[in-house]
């Protein structure tokens, strides 16, 4: 075991060192290691020599580039050609569509944390400030979301207000009519509307997420833009974007709705266009709609464009009133207020100047889709689901403190703390992973791999905060009411499980199937190469993938075997990071390294079976998640300038991700098809020294729970954008002032256990006189004076509000029933 030791420890140092230059260096480097092997061995000058020659002869076929090719890649590149599959337009628009950013880094095995540590923190303007601090805080207060509820829709103020501020053109440029607001602006928005009801927030984030706005400004014709954008900015259009069809959901590039290139009438005189059937669903706003986008397959099978016959899929916008169109019924997305519904039409004529870009861009509607998708899927659900998240957070914590059972708070059992942990910790780490994202969206990035695992994790974590709110509020939030602040949030958390890519797709398909081959620094290239012939082009990607995955092996085996101890850890302007962060980057980088060549050997050895290994496929996806949110943790704790308060959050949700990163890596291994390989990867390259990990402790935990149910700067910035009515009569604004009056209570109830405990007083037979009758009592003694009292009686009050559940009359259902079938009867008239 020594002499084997002895003989492979330098060529690991070798690749570890020289992994990236190319293959002659690290070559000629192991022959010198040879050779002076030898030489200890007793090997004669002249055997030596004799046998370098051979081997250097050897090497010389993959040192020299033209016999390399010759030789070797040839015969690699027609195998590789072979194998590679047929990849139709549309695959190969969203492969190459948006960009890479910050999980390129991850998926290179060698982050380089210094570029993450210089993204500036996104800011607000003051104007964007104030727009969130004023007319978002107004709409907030305008909009109730039980009256929403029963009425199945937002008051006309509302509606009103909505368009007259300006919320559905906030991306669009000022000069325009818009508000020119950045992403991060758009994402806070969305954020602090999220905290009291979806209605809003979802009417507002569809035009401003990928629709008509989004399309226009990047592809419309001037003409287009000079119509559209001012009348959108205004909110005198409202737009909507049909995708969506019943035959194609999650396979949205077969969509079947088709439209043909013909001659036909447009207000009165004959023109150029296209004939169109399509029937569409789930389309957000069509029912309120003035105007929409339209994704079909177009063909000009008279070649009136040109010599295709297949244009492709292409993008329209479609006045609503365009002869022939039907908007239909409403859909309840699981009750929600905001309106949704189907579009359909059969042989609707528009003419080509709808195609949004004019003729010359019929066929490019998924591209212009892909290259679009990246920014609104970063922005929108992320958004709307970590709002959702802070006021669970501010609200189940303030409950948890106010709520008694055996005569003490209830979110100081242990068994609650878990759930409060959980809350507190995901609310955390979903703002740092949204706050992250949108920053990257200014900086000019379209990232879509990025933008998946955003919109998968924040809806994910989403639904374990909800879950968990609604366990420890119990009976109050299974009662539908006024009073009920989370009952909605848990009917509707599926719809944005569901949306804009189903999260079982996202996951099994996307983050790591579409993240291999846009994140890694030679497999796209490879394939360009092969698919367009070029063997030089070939060769050069192929054996830097060689070596990039050689020394990925041994910088991962290194790290594992020396704990990753002697790993660089970041200096960020000279600054350097926080010590007690210095563990989480250096282990961060060992993780990198080891995905790295382990997604190169699953791809290696299972080639495109890899696509139909979908467990294998979304367990690598979830370590490369897992490695970005535990950068966006650590990007906020510096950003935030290391608040010591927030620590026990940081802790906890990095123990968390790097677990759970293990225990994927683990799930890859163990059910790696080809059983040696598992045995290496475990036993010599992933885990050589065993699993560093383990579950967050249960005294982190507990601090962090007990950031929620205490007031404090670090609880105001966990739940910040919260918007807190001061209205007692609502339920928000019951638990906040219920909070603040059970913490000045306190004192007061200590002091009469003391005084029992201690034999000064005898509270004697209390029947009667309700839960705080202990306290009459004991001002009538002399135990707490009459201020005491007070607090005592104002706490209860408080209280009573916040436990209280609604109730209705019996025919409450039947009597909402008929008079919406009355309301809909007065429409329909």
């Amino acid at each position: 075991m020594s002499y084997w030791f002895l003989v492979s420890l330098p060529p690991l140092v070798v690749a570890l060192a020289y992994g990236r230059a190319p293959f002659f260096a690290w070559y000629g480097a192991g022959l010198v290691w040879l050779a002076t092997l030898a030489w200890l061995a007793g090997w004669s000058a002249p055997v030596v020599i004799g046998a370098l020659a051979a081997l250097a002869g050897a090497g010389a076929v993959f040192v020299v580039p033209g016999l390399r090719r010759s030789l070797v890649t040839a015969g690699i590149f027609k195998a590789f050609r072979k194998a590679l599959p047929s990849m139709s337009q549309t695959e190969k628009d969203a492969l190459e569509a948006g960009t890479v950013w910050w999980e390129g880094q991850l998926f290179s095995g060698k982050p380089d944390w210094n570029t993450l540590l210089a993204y500036p923190a996104p800011r607000l303007t003051p104007e964007e400030q104030r727009f969130l601090d004023v007319e978002t805080s107004e709409l907030c207060r305008l909009t109730r979301d039980w009256e929403c509820t029963q009425a199945q829709d937002m008051p006309e103020a509302v509606w009103r207000y909505i368009r007259e501020k300006g919320f559905l053109g906030m991306i669009i440029p000022t000069e325009y009519g818009g508000k020119g607001f950045s992403a991060y602006a758009h994402s806070q928005v969305i954020t602090k509307l999220s905290t009291r009801s979806s209605a809003p927030a979802v009417t507002v984030m569809v035009p401003n997420s990928l629709g008509p706005a989004e399309l226009l400004l990047h592809y419309g014709t001037p003409e287009q833009k000079k119509h559209y954008l001012p009348r959108l900015a205004r909110g005198q259009e409202i737009p909507a974007f049909a995708l969506t069809s019943p035959w194609a959901g999650s396979d949205a590039a077969s969509i079947p709705d088709a439209g043909v290139v013909c001659m036909g009438v447009h207000n009165g005189r004959e023109v150029l266009g296209m004939r169109v059937s399509f029937d569409k669903r789930y389309i957000t706003l069509a029912p309120v709609c003035t105007v929409f986008g339209l994704a079909f397959r177009l063909y000009d099978p008279q070649h009136l464009l040109g010599e295709v016959e297949d244009l492709g899929i292409t993008c329209a916008l479609v006045p609503q009133d365009n002869p022939g169109v039907d908007i239909g019924r409403r859909h309840f997305p699981l009750n929600a207020v905001w309106m949704n519904g189907p579009i359909r039409g059969k042989d609707v004529f528009m003419p080509l100047d709808f195609i949004i870009g004019g003729p010359k861009m019929a066929g490019q509607g998924w591209r212009m889709l892909m290259e679009c998708l990246a920014a609104g899927r970063s922005i929108s659900l992320p958004g709307s689901n970590t709002g959702m998240q802070k006021m669970t957070a501010r609200a189940v914590g303030a409950y948890a403190r106010v709520r008694y059972q055996f005569k003490t708070a209830v979110g100081k059992f242990e068994g609650v703390e878990e759930a409060l942990t959980r809350i507190g910790a995901n609310t955390w780490l979903s703002d740092a992973a949204r706050v992250m994202t949108a920053g990257a969206i200014d900086l000019g990035e379209k990232p879509s791999v990025v933008s998946a695992i955003v919109k998968f994790h924040v809806t994910e974590r989403a639904r374990q905060t909800v879950n968990d709110g609604m366990d420890v509020i119990g009976g109050k939030g299974i009662c539908l009411g006024p009073q009920n602040f989370l009952g909605r949030a848990y009917q509707q958390i599926p719809v944005g499980i569901t949306v804009e890519g189903a999260n079982i797709l996202t996951r099994s398909l996307i983050l790591f199937g579409q993240g291999a081959i846009r994140c890694h620094p030679y497999v796209l290239k490879e394939m360009n190469a092969a698919r367009s012939g070029d063997l030089k082009s070939f060769d050069e990607a192929f054996w830097g993938h060689v070596g990039y995955t050689v020394s990925n092996a041994a910088r991962a085996m290194m790290m594992g075997l020396t704990g990753s101890h002697f790993v660089a850890v970041p200096d960020a302007s000279g600054k350097g990071v926080a010590p007690e962060t210095r563990r989480y980057y250096q282990q961060l980088t060992r993780f990198s390294a080891a995905f790295a060549f382990l997604a190169d050997i699953s791809m290696g050895t299972l080639g495109g079976a890899l696509k139909r290994k979908e467990k294998l496929s979304a367990r690598l996806g979830d370590i490369l998640s897992l490695m970005y949110l535990a950068s966006a943790a650590l990007k906020r704790y510096e950003d935030e300038g290391r608040q010591a308060a927030a620590a026990p959050l940081l802790h906890w949700v990095l123990w968390d991700c790097m677990f759970k990163a293990q225990n994927a890596f683990e799930g890859v291994i163990a059910n790696f098809p080809n059983r040696l390989f598992a045995t290496l990867l475990r036993r010599v390259v992933v885990f050589p020294l065993g699993r560093p990990y383990f579950v967050p402790s249960d005294q982190l935990g507990h601090e962090v729970a007990t950031l929620l149910i205490n007031p404090s700067a670090t609880r105001d910035r966990l739940t910040s954008d919260v918007y807190l009515p001061m209205d007692v009569e609502e339920p928000v604004g019951a638990l906040e002032a219920a909070l603040h009056a059970t913490i000045a209570a306190e004192p007061v109830e200590a002091k009469v256990r003391r005084a029992i405990k201690s034999g000064q007083f005898k509270p004697g037979l209390l029947v009667g006189g309700g839960v705080d009758a202990l306290y009459d009592v004991a001002v009538a003694a002399g135990i707490i004076s009459r201020d005491e009292h007070a607090l005592i009686v104002r706490r209860g009050e408080l209280r009573d509000k916040v436990i209280r559940v609604d109730d209705f009359p019996y025919d409450f259902g039947l009597r909402q029933a008929l008079d919406g079938q009355a309301g809909a009867a007065r429409k329909a008239a």
